[in-house]
């Protein structure tokens, strides 16, 4: 018979039920305790309306505790338990990656120095790049000026400015922003290389390092 009962009556339930329980033979019987609306409640079945709340399961025979279920979780708990849960595998497998890339640093470059020449044709490449896009950001705002100059003498005398002369300071003044960001990103990503390097190398000492047992 399924009986449910206030805190006060759970120790005497186990009890009894551990000595009838003894008698029969059955030593399998679980006795369940579970809070409802504030107070515990303990039963030898578990009602539908209590089976998503959190439990303790009691060994009718001993009065042993055998086991803890934690209450279900609500929809939006399941939700960011599985966004964690897709996080922690991308950073896991993240983690083993960089191990691996670690590893094979360490077995391709035989000393610091060929470490540092590797980094070296890519931190050369950046600075052509770099010295490349300073020369046309000089280059448009020249281009830039004279136009501009051209366009201010016509006004000061009185002209009109022809259109091709505005459509052509408009279009030099784009590209001139557009080389500008372009060279902003350029400087940005050698200083990045600079920033792999010092990462490199701290992982290439740690990989190095000889061990306890090496």
């Amino acid at each position: 018979m399924n009986k449910t009962l206030p805190l006060l009556a759970c120790t005497f339930l186990i009890a009894a039920s551990g000595v009838a329980l003894a008698q029969k033979g059955d030593g399998g019987k679980k006795l369940y305790c579970w809070n409802e609306n504030g107070r515990k409640v303990c039963g030898d079945a578990l009602p539908a309306h209590a089976v998503d709340n959190a439990r303790t399961e009691i060994n009718a025979k001993s009065g042993l505790a055998t086991g803890q279920v934690a209450r279900a979780l609500t929809a939006e708990e399941r939700a960011a338990a599985e966004v964690q849960a897709k996080a922690d595998e991308e950073a896991r497998l993240a983690a083993e990656a960089q191990a691996r890339r670690d590893r094979a640093m360490a077995e391709s470059y035989a000393t610091e120095e060929d470490l540092r020449r590797a980094f070296g044709e890519r931190q050369a490449v950046a600075d052509e790049t770099v010295k490349a896009s300073q020369l046309g950001v000089e280059g448009r705002r020249q281009s830039l000026v004279v136009l501009l100059r051209r366009a201010g003498e016509n006004e000061l005398s009185g002209k009109p400015v022809p259109k091709n002369m505005q459509d052509n300071v408009r279009i030099q003044h784009d590209q001139l922003l557009h080389q500008q960001a372009l060279l902003k990103q350029q400087l940005a990503e050698r200083e990045l290389i600079d920033e792999d390097l010092a990462t490199a190398l701290e992982r290439y000492h740690a990989m190095k390092k000889p061990t306890k047992d090496g």
